[in-house]
């Protein structure tokens, strides 16, 4: 069973325990004595059977276990074993004929219990990963007040709301009981809550050796070539971000944030070693724009994030990006200030760059070949996947050579299949994979933000590209007279995903693993934490909400390794700008096959990933979940390089990153 599911399994427990401790304390108020004996016992071996789920959690880490161990476990031991010593002997002495079973201690003892067992839930749910001592403190302030107010009503003198038939405890010790304890609460809470606002450090070193500080640089001065490599052109393009109303191929018209006019904004092609000239014009976007590239790792000022790299561009006004089109592959671009709203309304599209030599390692570039950028998009709930043309068939004459570069502008993950023929996953975020192999009949997991490149011969029948199981969506590619072109295709949602952690043919890396000059644990979670100055119930990492989150400092030539775990139960697609990264391991399972270079990869709920990258490119850069909601509800943060500033950051217009 996967952590995710044991997590779910645990807090499904924890759930119940917290059912059967309430259950236990309301039946034994009640005098239900064989009934709350029952019920006692089941609550006891739920708890038990909690310890056991945790137990199996902490195998898996212990970032997934730490405050259940710490504190949610012994709180409720603790409050448990006073329970079943004070209530279980009376049950039991009314279970052999002596007495009614019920004590005033007894009831506010396993009540006591069902508070620890609740709010040890509330904790991981509110509080997460990591356990703090103002967590700690406030929350054990919580169950004290709880016991006290029970033990206020439960001992009440006879002829109040209590039940006379309780045996009653003198008024003196009560009120001593009730100040002192009372006090004990009072200072708890107030400590938990004055560790609450002790400042939090604005970087973070991680582990491991860092390198000397270099002379302080402006991102502002780290900007692109000016010229093409020797052979090269300048390829200019005018990108007018502005509202209108798109056709999309099914006829339905939307009212859309495009680049020209256009969902998707124009493909931006280059061959590698031309110089690529973007000028980003505002027409009417008024919360601003800008433009991001996607995988491409250009020098830092040419990024797009606002706050970090420029200001956002204001309607009438205008910025030019320029860099040189070194990697090959697919990429693609997209606004980086409220881009949870924007990219999700169309301010996207895809940038090509071609070999200067017209071959790839894996296939020849013969004229004729179907070449299709396909960007993966959702609007109104409904998928489309077409090229530029907004066509969803095309032909192709046996023999042909083809590939589909795919492409997920959405934040969600999208389940995709190739029906009708064998083929290869030639690249995966615009870098090509070593030695990989053909396969059929499998389904490949597109992450948020990632790409894949296909490539076939077309075979002498039809074949189909099926988005998310849809058979009657997606996109066909049809032999020449193929009348079988618009024929339903097969179910595809049995079909084995396709592990790429084990597709292709392993090769040396470019640096030694053995010896990290920095690392660092990113916890990815929900709880409430500060987002742009305001508590929200927000996506975390490790405990915060950007932008408290510290920086994380690396100084260039730095092998950094990452190590990114999924507490939550949502999927984190995690990218970093600038840079590529090569995964280690998942779940502590080594990487065999080839070498995986990516941009994003998909951290599912449970998941550990360990990803290294050489720090080569220096900035400031955004390191962030790209299910872009869930970055504008806090889960970003910054690899800083030491020495490097912004003059744009508190810039108007939103925070760094995505903005409002």
């Amino acid at each position: 069973m996967t952590t995710g599911l044991w997590i779910i399994l645990d807090h499904l427990v924890a759930l119940l325990s917290v059912a059967a401790w309430f259950a236990a304390g309301v039946t034994l108020a009640l005098r239900r004595t064989r009934l709350a004996l029952a019920v006692l016992i089941a609550a006891v071996l739920v708890t038990l059977v909690r310890v056991g789920t945790v137990a199996v959690l902490a195998s898996r880490g212990w970032w997934f276990v730490q405050e259940k161990v710490l504190l949610g476990l012994p709180m409720l031991g603790a409050a448990g074993t006073v329970a079943v010593l004070l209530a279980g002997r009376h049950l039991l002495a009314a279970r052999r004929g002596r007495g009614d079973g019920r004590s005033a201690g007894g009831v506010v003892a396993v009540l006591t219990a069902a508070y620890a067992a609740l709010a040890g839930l509330v904790v991981t749910f509110l509080a997460g990963y990591p356990l703090t001592w103002s967590t700690a403190l406030i929350t054990i302030s919580f169950v004290g007040a709880g016991a006290l107010l029970t033990t206020r009503v439960v001992t009440a003198p006879a002829g109040s709301t209590a039940d006379a038939g309780v045996t009653q405890a003198p008024i003196s010790r009560r009120r001593f009981i009730g100040w002192a304890g009372g006090a004990v609460v009072v200072t708890a809470a107030g400590a938990g809550a004055g560790l609450s606002f002790l400042p939090a450090g604005s970087v973070t070193l991680g582990e491991g050796r860092g390198r000397s500080s270099r002379a302080a640089v402006s991102v502002a001065d780290l900007r692109g070539a000016g010229s093409p490599a020797p052979g090269g052109a300048v390829r200019r393009h005018v990108l007018t971000a502005k509202k209108a109303s798109v056709r999309l191929p099914s006829g339905r018209e939307i009212d859309a944030w495009t680049y020209n006019g256009e969902v998707p904004g124009p493909t931006i092609t280059a061959t590698q070693g031309d110089l690529i000239e973007v000028r980003l014009r505002n027409a009417d976007i008024s919360d601003g724009v800008t433009v991001h590239w996607h995988g491409y790792d250009v020098p830092c000022g040419e990024d797009g994030v606002p706050g970090v790299t420029q200001l956002p561009v204001a309607p009438g006004a205008d910025f030019v990006y320029r860099f040189r089109a070194e990697q090959v592959g697919t990429y693609w671009y997209h606004t980086h200030h409220a881009s949870h709203v924007s990219v999700r309304k169309g301010l996207y599209g895809a940038l090509v760059v071609h070999p200067r030599d017209g071959q790839r390692a894996d296939e020849s570039t013969a004229a004729g070949q179907v070449d299709l950028t396909l960007p993966v998009h959702t609007f109104d709930g409904t998928v489309m996947i077409a090229g530029r043309d907004g066509r969803t068939e095309h032909p192709a004459p046996p023999g042909t050579p083809v590939r589909l570069r795919l492409i997920n502008t959405d934040s969600d993950p999208h389940r995709i299949v190739l029906a009708g023929t064998t083929f290869r996953v030639a690249a995966v975020d615009g870098r090509d994979l070593n030695q990989p192999g053909e396969v059929s009949d499998v389904g490949l997991r597109l992450p948020a933000g990632g790409r894949y490149d296909l490539v076939f011969l077309m075979p002498g029948r039809s074949v189909a590209l099926v988005v998310d199981d849809d058979r009657d969506g997606g996109l066909r590619l049809r032999p020449d007279g193929d009348a079988a072109g618009a024929a339903r295709i097969e179910d595809t949602s049995g079909l084995p995903e396709l592990d790429l952690l084990r597709y292709g043919a392993p090769a040396a890396v470019p640096f030694d693993l053995r010896n990290a000059d920095r690392r660092f644990t990113m916890v990815l979670d929900r709880g409430v934490a500060m987002v742009d100055g305001r508590p929200a119930y927000a996506q975390t990492v490790n405990g915060r909400g950007h932008p408290a989150i510290p920086d994380q400092l690396v100084a260039e030539g730095d092998i950094v390794r990452f190590t990114v775990v999924n507490r939550s139960l949502e999927t984190h697609p995690w990218h970093l700008h600038g840079h590529p990264v090569l995964i280690l391991s998942r779940d502590g399972t080594p990487s065999t096959g080839s070498p995986l270079w990516v941009d994003t990869f998909d951290v599912r709920p449970g998941e550990t990933w360990e990803v290294a990258f050489r720090a080569t490119n220096p900035g400031i850069w955004m390191n962030h979940c790209h299910n872009l909601p869930h970055a504008h509800q806090g889960m970003m943060l910054r690899l800083h390089y030491d020495g490097v500033t912004t003059p744009f950051a508190g810039s108007p217009g939103g925070s760094p990153g995505h903005g409002h």
